[in-house]
C-alpha cells in the first residue's frame, strides 16, 4: 500500500503513500543533490547539521555556475536532436536506444499527463504573473538535478553556455536552448552533461521514463568528448538512480568524487544510493562527510533521513528546522518545509503538517510533493472530499504510482457510485506507468510490489518483490516482500522479514500494520495486537484502505 521513498523519479520517487510522497521516487520518493547557499563562493558555509562549520582553508570548491530556480510544469518535450516529436506522440525507446512498440497502456499514461498539462497552460495563460522556472538555485536545464524541488546546479564547461540565459525560460525552453547552442557547439562537453541532467528532471517531472533514453545518449556524449568530466559522472549517478540502478548510481557517484571531492551533487548522490542499497551504516558516515565538505539544505534533509530511518525522529525534525531556517530560496523553501510536513505526517501530526505544506505552497504553489502531501494529510484528518480533489490535481500534473495508488483508495473509501470504477482505471494506470518505465531501462520491481500485492497480480507482486529483494536489503524492500509473500498465503515465510522492516527503528505505521497482520496469522496474537495497536497510534490515517483495515484486524485480534 505505500510506495518507496526513495530518489526515482521519485521517486519516489522517491514517494509512496505511507511513505514520503516524492511524485518519484522518488520518495519520490527523490532526493538527489540540490545546490545550496554555500554554492556562492562570498557566503560563509552554513552550520552543518551539528552546528559546525566548515572553515577548513581550501575546502570549499569553486562555485558551481547556475542559480537557484525551481521548475513549473513543462508544457511541451523536445528531443535533442532536430524534428523531435510532440508530447505524447514521442515513440516508446528502449534502453538499448531501439524503438519498440508502444504499449496501449503507455499512451494512457502519457494522455493522463498531456491533458493535465493543457489545462495548467491555459490556465496560467490568464494570470498576470507566471512562476518561472527560475526560483530555486539552478533548475536542471541551467545545469541542475531538481531533487524534490530542490536543484542542483551543474558546473558549466568554459564555453558552454550561459546560465543566466538558460535560466530566463521552463524546463522545455531550456531544453530547446541547449539543443540551438549544441547545434553550433556540438564538442561543448558541459552543455551535453547538462542536457542529459535536464532530460532526468523532465522524465521526473512529466512522470515519462521514455526521456532517460535520451539522458543516456546525452551523457555518453559528453564523457565521449571529454573523458571523466564530474558533470557527466554525476549526471549518470543521477541517471541510474532514477532507474533504481542504485550500485551502478553509486559507483558513477564514487567517480564523480574521484575528479572532486566536493561535488555536491557526487556527495548526495552517494548518500542516496546507501540508503537504498539498505547500506545504513555507510549511508550515515558518507552523510557526516558531506556535511564536512559540503553544508546545505541539500545535505541536511539526507542527513535528517538517515537519522529518521534508525527511528531518531527528534534529530531528523531537528536539522530539517535547522534547515528551513536558513533556507534562502523559495525552492529551498518549499523543499524543506515539504519535508517537516511528510515528518510530521509520519508520525501522525496532521496539524503540523498541512501548516508546513500550507508554507511550501506558498513559496512554490506548483510543488508536487506538497500538493500530494497536503491530500494525503486531509485524507488522514477527514476531509476526504478535499483530499480527493488534490489527488486527481496530482495525478492529472504526473500520474506516478504512489499518486495513482493512493487516489484510487480514496475512491473506494468513499464507495460512491463509479468510485469501484474510478479506482480500477487508477490501479490499471499503474501497469501502464510500469510497462513505460520498464521499456526505458527502469527497475520498477518495487513498484509492481507493492501496487499489484493490493490492487493487482498477487504473483506477480511475489516475483517482484524476490526480485528487488535479490538486488537489496533495505527497509522497504523487506516490507514489501513480507507483504507480497501474505497475501500469496505464505506467512511463515513472511514474518522474518515484516521483522526485520521495523528493526531499525524507523517508525512507520504500513510497516507495523504488515507486521501485525503477519503475526496474527502466524499465531502471535499478543504480537499482533502490539503492532497493530502502535500502527494507529502512531498514524491513524495512514491509508484509506489499511488504516480501516488494521482497525478490523485489531478487533479481531482481542
Amino acid at each position: 500500500m505505500q510506495h518507496e521513498r526513495g530518489t526515482a523519479a521519485a521517486t519516489r520517487t522517491d514517494s509512496g503513500h505511507h511513505n514520503r510522497p516524492t511524485a518519484a521516487p522518488d520518495r519520490s520518493h527523490d532526493r538527489r543533490p540540490g545546490a545550496g547557499p554555500e554554492d556562492n563562493p562570498n557566503n560563509p558555509p552554513p552550520a552543518g547539521p551539528t552546528g559546525k562549520r566548515n572553515n577548513t582553508p581550501g575546502s570549499r570548491p569553486q562555485a558551481e555556475q547556475g542559480g537557484a530556480q525551481s521548475a513549473t510544469e513543462p508544457t511541451g518535450e523536445q528531443d535533442e536532436t532536430p524534428g523531435a516529436v510532440a508530447d505524447g506522440e514521442h515513440p516508446v525507446t528502449s534502453a538499448a536506444g531501439g524503438d519498440v512498440e508502444i504499449d496501449p497502456r503507455v499512451v494512457a499514461v502519457r494522455r493522463v499527463g498531456a491533458a493535465g498539462r493543457r489545462w495548467r497552460v491555459a490556465h496560467l495563460a490568464g494570470c498576470a504573473v507566471l512562476l518561472a522556472v527560475a526560483l530555486t538555485a539552478g533548475s536542471i536545464a541551467v545545469g541542475a538535478v531538481r531533487d524534490g524541488g530542490r536543484t542542483a546546479a551543474v558546473a558549466a564547461a568554459p564555453n558552454a553556455m550561459s546560465p543566466a540565459l538558460l535560466s530566463s525560460g521552463d524546463l522545455d525552453a531550456s531544453i530547446s536552448a541547449l539543443q540551438t547552442h549544441l547545434r553550433a557547439q556540438p564538442k561543448d562537453f558541459g552543455s551535453w552533461a547538462t542536457l542529459g541532467l535536464a532530460y532526468v528532471e523532465q522524465a521526473r517531472t512529466k512522470g515519462d521514463p521514455a526521456r532517460y533514453p535520451q539522458a543516456e545518449r546525452a551523457l555518453k556524449r559528453s564523457l565521449a568528448l571529454q573523458p571523466d568530466n564530474e558533470q557527466a559522472l554525476a549526471g549518470r549517478a543521477a541517471l541510474a538512480a532514477a532507474r533504481h540502478d542504485f550500485n551502478n548510481a553509486l559507483a558513477h557517484a564514487e567517480q564523480a568524487l574521484e575528479q572532486n571531492p566536493y561535488s555536491e551533487r557526487a556527495l548526495c548522490s552517494r548518500i542516496d544510493a546507501l540508503v537504498e542499497l539498505g547500506r545504513y551504516d555507510e549511508a550515515s558516515k558518507a552523510a557526516v562527510t558531506a556535511d564536512s565538505r559540503r553544508p546545505g539544505v541539500p545535505v541536511f534533509t539526507r542527513y535528517a533521513y538517515v537519522h529518521e530511518l534508525r527511528g531518531d525522529v527528534r534529530t531528523a525534525r531537528s536539522v530539517l528546522e535547522r534547515a528551513l531556517a536558513t533556507a534562502a530560496t523559495p525552492g529551498d523553501i518549499a523543499y524543506v518545509a515539504t519535508a517537516l510536513g511528510q515528518l510530521a505526517w509520519n508520525q501522525g501530526d496532521y496539524g503540523t503538517a498541512l501548516n508546513y505544506y500550507a508554507r511550501a505552497l506558498a513559496a512554490d504553489e506548483n510543488y508536487l510533493p506538497a500538493l500530494e502531501g497536503r491530500a494525503r494529510a486531509r485524507s488522514a484528518s477527514g476531509d476526504r472530499a478535499a483530499a480527493i480533489k488534490g489527488m486527481e490535481d496530482v495525478v492529472s500534473r504526473s500520474p506516478l504510482p504512489g499518486p495513482l495508488v493512493e487516489l484510487g483508495e480514496l475512491y473506494e473509501d468513499r464507495g460512491a457510485a463509479g468510485d469501484r470504477e474510478k479506482a480500477e482505471a487508477q490501479y490499471a494506470l499503474v501497469d501502464a506507468w510500469t510497462a513505460l518505465a520498464r521499456a526505458n531501462g527502469v527497475n520498477a520491481d518495487l513498484d509492481t510490489a507493492l501496487a499489484a500485492a493490493d490492487h493487482g497480480d498477487k504473483r506477480a507482486a511475489l516475483r517482484a518483490a524476490r526480485a528487488e529483494w535479490a538486488r537489496r536489503h533495505t527497509v522497504h524492500t523487506a516490507d514489501a516482500l513480507a507483504w507480497a509473500l501474505h497475501v500469496n498465503g505464505r506467512d511463515t515465510e513472511a514474518l522474518p522479514y515484516a521483522r526485520r522492516a521495523t528493526a531499525t527503528g524507523y517508525r512507520n505505521a504500513s510497516f507495523l500494520y504488515h507486521r501485525g497482520v503477519i503475526e496474527r496469522a502466524t499465531g502471535h496474537d499478543k504480537e499482533a495486537r502490539t503492532s497493530l495497536r502502535s500502527a494507529l497510534k502512531l498514524n491513524p490515517g495512514f491509508s484509506p484502505l489499511g488504516a480501516r483495515e488494521a482497525r478490523k484486524a485489531l478487533e479481531a485480534a482481542q
